[in-house]
């Protein structure tokens, strides 16, 4: 008997702005697909549904995580891992090539070469006899949009923009209307989702509403494609090898050690990077000097991989209500292996041991000072601002640091997370008049003032 439908669970990164899923064969078995590092959604989902994780795949070698396909194989001990053959991998998996059927079991799994997000790009039909259910789209087809193509090489995004181009109408816009679309990639995405709450669609419906498969023509879509194009983290330029050789297997939940505050001066006297994963207000009221600041929240791994060399151990800072094994997971996901653990009693221990404390002045929407530095995405900026701020995005600072006024300076964001990242950053290159806006940012000061917002540049 056939199935009126596939049962996909999908597993939503809200940090990464990314979608895994769970794909429940019907007999126990379950297939995993784009599952990152961070293994705990797939395995509890799996869990709480009884079933046994069978098979793990990547549509294509991740720039934004790092894959969990060998973590969640230390856990089973015999899943088998699916990718693409034209990816390289170089641990022990099944090479899928275009056209290539699984077995799954009643199910089945096809691969579908459809190139441009990256080279090695599949997209996987699930089958239930000769009808297709659905696909895991991974970047090729994303809700509203496709997934960027400038990861890979400067020179090469053109050919990728055009080898997508290709894949969307002589591969997935060929198939049926009512086949279920599940993308990776989603809202939050540095690799260019638009905003919005749907994370998955169909083939019908983003034929007709995705304005770039409205493209007349090829030239117009890359002209589309790669106008809108933003800033990525730094680090994606080195996960897709990582997870081309393989991440370390752990079938393990990471640990913070607790390091006494002797051995957090020795660590960072060595070189280690301290980093303060508080909210904003509790590091204004007083932090390790030169630590940087980034809140635990779920972009947390984002910034962290995008303003801190994977080379370098951590140490962290933490408040004893906050969740360290999530910063663990968060830190592991993105491939940052070398934590060396927290300050053991945080700020209290630091200031009971008479080491120096730094503070940090805030303020809110409503009294803003020039000079104002906005540390906002290109995106976010061009949609409002205030009209003297001068805009440097927060992953780009430190290029930036000789148009920074020496003077009293004003940080600020969306919300205040952004802000302290940048006065941290701010603060250990020698600025000392500081000021983080906490609470709210450029509309929040329209609205208490009356003020109108520039738009553009």
């Amino acid at each position: 008997m056939m199935r009126s439908a596939a049962p996909v669970i999908p597993l939503v990164d809200e940090g990464l702005g990314n979608s895994a899923y769970l794909l429940d064969l019907g007999d126990g078995r379950a297939l995993a697909v784009d599952v990152s590092r961070d293994v705990r959604s797939a395995l509890r989902a799996a869990r709480e549904r009884g079933l046994r994780i069978a098979y793990a795949a990547d549509t294509h070698l991740h720039a934004d995580f790092v894959t969990g396909v060998r973590d969640l194989a230390a856990v089973s001990g015999d899943l088998r891992i699916l990718a693409s053959a034209e990816a390289g991998l170089e641990y022990p998996h099944t090479a899928l090539h275009d056209g290539e059927l699984i077995d799954l079991g009643g199910l089945s799994l096809q691969a579908l070469a459809t190139p441009g997000h990256t080279p090695e790009h599949l997209s996987l039909l699930v089958r239930d006899g000769s009808r297709i259910l659905g696909v895991f789209t991974g970047g090729a087809l994303i809700v509203g949009s496709v997934a960027r193509t400038d990861l890979i090489d400067p020179e090469q995004t053109d050919a990728l923009s055009r080898a997508l181009y290709r894949s969307l109408h002589q591969r997935l816009l060929t198939l049926p209307d009512d086949a279920a679309v599940w993308p990776t990639h989603g809202a939050g995405s540095f690799c260019s989702a638009p905003p919005g709450a749907e994370r998955t669609s169909t083939i019908g419906r983003e034929r007709a509403t995705n304005p770039l498969l409205g493209a007349p023509d090829q030239d117009t879509f890359v002209d589309r494609l790669t106008a809108g194009l933003g800033s990525y983290p730094d680090y994606f330029l080195r996960l897709r090898e990582v997870n081309r050789h393989g991440p370390p297997a752990d079938s393990g939940e990471p640990v913070l050690t607790p390091l006494p505050v002797d051995d957090v001066r020795r660590l960072a006297a060595q070189g280690a990077e301290i980093i303060d994963a508080r909210p904003v207000p509790q590091f204004a009221a007083g932090h390790v000097p030169g630590a940087l600041s980034i809140a635990l929240r779920p972009a947390f791994a984002s910034w962290l991989g995008w303003l801190v060399s994977e080379q370098r151990p951590l140490v962290v800072v933490l408040d004893e209500d906050q969740d360290g094994a999530e910063l663990a997971w968060q830190c592991r996901k993105v491939g940052y292996d070398r934590v060396a653990g927290v300050l053991s009693g945080g700020m209290n221990a630091w200031r009971a041991a008479g080491l120096p404390v730094r503070g940090l002045a805030t303020t809110d929407a409503a009294h803003l000072a020039d000079p104002l530095l906005d540390v906002r995405q290109d995106a976010e900026f061009d949609a409002g601002h205030l009209p003297h701020a001068l805009h440097i995005e927060l992953g780009s600072l430190h290029q930036h640091l000789d148009d920074i006024p020496r003077e009293a300076l004003t940080v600020m964001c969306g919300h205040g997370e952004r802000a302290a990242t940048a006065a941290s950053l701010l603060e250990r290159a020698g600025w000392h008049d500081l000021r983080v806006v906490v609470g709210g940012g450029a509309e929040e000061w329209a609205k208490a003032g009356g003020h109108a917002l520039t738009h553009g540049r």
